[in-house]
Order: structure tokens, then sequence, then C-alpha cells
């Protein structure tokens, strides 16, 4: 669902668990910027897959294109990534998703071994970026 705020923002909410608890938007379009907040494989209040970062990942990913589709960007359009992973020895498995799906027009990006997520099961969270081409902006 979408909720129009302000002429020049647009949010997407996913009805994610911690949404409205915490009070954020999946992600937010402000003119030719579209901003996702930190995805996990959380899905319909279980994580998916805890014992494999890499399918982890791969879940977080496809929910964050997701938000993007809704405000009108793609894949393409991905300029930054922020990935925070809780253990070391998952930052390949985490970052040869991250290419496979990313390779073709790889974004700038950050991995952060962190402590810990919200979910102990929880292994990687990833924050994207988008710039909408100028043929999108009016």
């Amino acid at each position: 669902m979408t909720d129009q705020r302000r002429a020049d923002r647009e949010r997407h909410f996913s009805g994610g668990i911690w949404e409205k608890t915490y009070g954020y938007s999946r992600a937010m379009r402000v003119d030719r910027f579209v901003l996702v907040s930190g995805c996990t494989s959380m899905v319909e209040g279980r994580v998916r897959f805890p014992a494999d970062p890499g399918a982890q990942v791969r879940v977080a990913i496809e929910t964050a294109l997701a938000a993007l589709a809704e405000l009108g960007a793609a894949a393409d359009d991905v300029v930054r990534t922020r990935m925070y992973v809780t253990h070391r020895r998952d930052c390949d498995a985490v970052g040869r998703v991250h290419a496979e799906l990313f390779g073709a027009n790889p974004p700038v990006a950050t991995m952060v071994i962190v402590s810990g997520l919200l979910h102990p099961d929880m292994r990687v969270e990833i924050e994207v970026e988008a710039v909408l081409p100028d043929s999108q902006i009016g």
C-alpha cells in the first residue's frame, strides 16, 4: 500500500511486523531517489532459512526489489547497497548472491559485520538505494 503524504514524497508500506510498531516506511520515493529500509528474510513473522545466509540475502533482496517496484524503480536503478552480516564466515555467501542479483549493473556497496540483528536467526540485512532515470521524473 502506498501513502501520499507530501507532493514530493511517496511512501510504501509492506505490512511488515515492525513498520507500524517502530514507525518507519519500507520504502520512500523523494523526487528521483528511492530508498528502501533494511530488509531481512523475515516473511509473515518468521525468519526464512535461518541456517543459510545466501538464501536469507536472496529473500531480503527480493523484498527490497518488490518495494522498489511499488515506487517505480527496478534493479537496474539501484546505485547503493549496504549489507549487515552477523558472522564473518557468511560474507562470501552473501556477497556472491549480491553479485548474482546485481552483477549486470553493480551498485556501490558496503558490507559490515555487526554483533546482531533484531531476531537471533537473522544473519543478514540489506538496505537499497535507487535513482530513477530522467525519463521517469515528472
